[in-house]
């Protein structure tokens, strides 16, 4: 155990983790679920847990809370790093984490182990998700990975465009990256918008991947120095470009209304929410492929109200609830039979919001020293991307 403790204690400091986080309790994972708390906490992305508010056709909290007797109390958070803050306080029971999220949480023992004989439909999430690295790792040690949650949505990072601008859809992410003068006449510049997230390193890296060959990037979450550096330049070089780091999506949507932003990486909720408005934008793949997120559910350690928390994780992959939220968001559901016989998602909704796509997303996941190849420990780690966007948006 000794052993153990010491690898953990390194892998906290790999990802950022305070050291004094609690370790996940050693009891495991729950074995029973009994009477509802009355209420379930969660923290969310906007836009993922929906009671009829905004669209009466988009509610799956109603009947859930009517049938469980579990009043659903939702937080939303805008960035991961704000999500890993929120579950800290220990207060919330769930939270929708992405892969640059996820770890962090499970190796800083703020998460409890999910038993998947509690979730009835287990067996109907897609198998491309069920043993997911980025909600599937071996913690305590005894040679068996443990799960830390239940898939929910995923989807790309699509870039979004001003079809007045654009009047054909830019093929490549240099439109973000590189200053040219776009179909109107005039320059990018002060009007493109970039992720206010350090994952966004990412991005620069996928981009160098394809027209940078020779510094040899074969994943984007695992940059050496070299990498890593040239990924940064790229960076410093869009910052010239950019008019603000977006990380609150409503507040990117008023700027592509109002304020004059015509391209930018973003999520297919904020894309939706302008097309139903009326607004002219639109969003595509670009040839370079994109980075994407897998969200997963996943429960604080010290969970206040437990037996909540499992009905929801079951209702969380109910058919219905999965095709209706990709409709809402424009995701990807973790339950392929959700693609069926949905009236809001629509007959080809999955494959318009990338379904076959899978193989060609690069997902979030927290970057780690070892780069999992043969090169071994010298790629950098999570708090490095840190500290160093920190400095690129500084304007160091």
């Amino acid at each position: 155990m000794k052993k153990l403790m010491g690898w953990v204690g390194v892998m906290m400091l790999v990802l950022g983790v305070s050291a004094s986080a609690t370790f996940a309790q050693d009891s495991g994972p729950m074995t029973s679920v009994g009477a509802g708390e009355g209420q379930v906490d969660i923290v969310a992305w906007p836009g993922y847990i929906e009671r009829g508010e905004t669209d009466a056709a988009y509610d799956w909290v109603t009947g859930f809370e009517a049938e469980t007797g579990c009043k659903v109390n939702v937080k939303t958070a805008a960035t991961s790093d704000e999500m890993v803050a929120l579950m800290n306080e220990g207060v919330f029971d769930l939270v929708t984490a992405s892969g640059d999220a996820s770890l962090r949480l499970a190796y800083g023992g703020r998460l409890q182990p999910i038993n998947i004989d509690l979730i009835p439909s287990w067996s109907t999430v897609d198998e491309r998700l069920q043993n997911a690295a980025w909600h599937t790792v071996d913690i305590d040690g005894n040679g068996t990975p443990e799960h830390y949650g239940v898939p929910y949505q995923w989807g790309p990072n699509v870039l979004m465009y001003n079809t007045e601008v654009f009047k054909e859809a830019p093929a490549s992410w240099n439109v973000v990256f590189e200053e040219q003068t776009l179909g109107d006449g005039v320059s990018n510049k002060g009007r493109v918008q970039a992720y206010d997230g350090p994952i966004h390193i990412a991005d620069a890296a996928n981009y160098l991947m394809h027209h940078n060959p020779e510094l040899g990037i074969k994943d984007p979450y695992s940059l050496d120095i070299d990498q890593f550096n040239a990924a940064l330049d790229l960076l410093r070089q869009q910052r010239e470009l950019v008019a603000r780091y977006w990380h609150d999506a409503f507040v990117q949507i008023d700027d592509f209304t109002n304020e004059g932003i015509v391209a930018s990486g973003s999520w297919p909720f904020q894309v939706n929410l302008l097309k139903a408005a009326g607004e002219p934008i639109d969003s595509v793949f670009p040839e370079e492929g994109a980075t994407g997120w897998a969200d997963t559910t996943m429960m604080h350690v010290n969970a206040p109200h437990p037996n909540c928390a499992y009905m929801w994780l079951e209702h969380s992959i109910n058919p219905k609830l999965q095709g209706d939220l990709a409709a809402w968001f424009g995701s990807v559901p973790s339950v392929p039979a959700a693609c069926e016989g949905n009236d809001l998602l629509g007959e080809n909704g999955c494959e318009a919001n990338g379904f076959g796509s899978f193989e060609k997303i690069y997902f979030w996941r927290t970057p780690i020293a070892d780069c999992g190849d043969d090169r071994g420990q010298v790629c950098v780690p999570y708090y490095e991307w840190v500290t160093n966007y920190i400095a690129v948006i500084g304007g160091r």
